[in-house]
């Protein structure tokens, strides 16, 4: 059996709009999830949530970078690679971010916390919004 950070790695990576009931095998029934828009309780509300964002993907892989762990806790840093239907049709897109989980007993992800930058990886590849914080960033 794998230790539940290579578990989590494993599952999260075979994750796609027809496979969201493997979130039961990786998250604990009340988990917390936070990321720099929504913050979650519950398996029920994480399951929706992803469920809306696999809407649309067409293909999607997280490449795990480097991790510390303690066993109880952990901090992935990881990119995530993805396609998606409607957004940037057909370019494959990359978003940096890390995650910091912390598991119950059960080896199940009870806290689950995603920091990313959502200016960079949304707001600049927006047409009229992307050029406006472009050019606020170049006169920074």
């Amino acid at each position: 059996m794998l230790a539940p950070l290579d578990h989590f790695k494993t599952v999260f990576n075979r994750l796609s709009a027809n496979t969201i009931n493997l979130l039961e095998e990786i998250y604990a029934p009340d988990v917390v999830f936070r990321d720099p828009v929504h913050e979650l309780n519950g398996l029920s509300a994480l399951r929706d949530y992803y469920g809306r964002l696999y809407q649309g993907v067409v293909s999607c892989h997280f490449e795990f970078e480097s991790e510390v762990s303690d066993g109880s806790q952990a901090m992935l840093v990881w990119i995530m690679r993805f396609q998606h239907h409607r957004f940037r049709r057909g370019e494959m897109l990359d978003l940096r971010g890390v995650s910091h989980l912390k598991f119950s007993a059960d080896g199940k992800v009870c806290y689950h916390h995603d920091y990313f930058d959502m200016g960079a990886f949304i707001y600049e590849r927006t047409p009229l919004l992307g050029s406006v914080i472009r050019m606020i960033k170049n006169r920074l």
